[in-house]
């Protein structure tokens, strides 16, 4: 039973870990999210700088394109992050079995961090003396019951 309740804690450390990694990565393509508003931004002084014979060059649609295909993958990443990190504190509580199986089996795309993470959170996850801990009531579960102990 020591053994679970320390796996879980240390499990529950590396999911805000990896979460703050995922959070970190995210913010790689703010880079070219930036791109994407200077050529919007600036699409007249570019129309204006091409050579009369060149054919148009799309500039709002290849500045657009660089804004949302950026946005898509900052809202995923930092989705992802939140979700580890709530997965990690519900870890910590013993609460939520299956949300932290789907966490796992999510972190396992996020190599290599998220793979090893979610490998071993399935490994533990999957032992019945784990899945105990997360059946049993907590204190928390005995206060807000409408049968209390009192």
């Amino acid at each position: 039973m020591n053994k679970d309740l320390e796996h879980l804690r240390l499990l529950s450390i590396f999911h805000y870990v990896v979460g703050g990694i995922i959070a970190l990565f995210a913010c790689f393509p703010i880079i070219h999210l930036l791109m994407g508003i200077f050529f919007v931004a600036n699409a007249p002084a570019i129309r204006d700088a091409q050579k009369p014979g060149d054919p148009e060059f799309p500039v709002e649609i290849f500045g657009a394109m660089f804004i949302i295909i950026p946005a898509i993958i900052i809202l995923m990443g930092w989705t992802l992050a939140v979700l580890t990190i709530i997965a990690g504190r519900k870890l910590s509580k013993h609460q939520s079995y299956i949300y932290c199986l789907v966490i796992a089996g999510l972190l396992c795309m996020f190599m290599p961090f998220g793979t090893v993470l979610g490998v071993f959170t399935l490994l533990v996850l999957t032992r019945g003396s784990v899945k105990e801990l997360f059946n049993r009531p907590g204190p928390q579960q005995f206060e807000n019951s409408p049968h209390s102990w009192q």
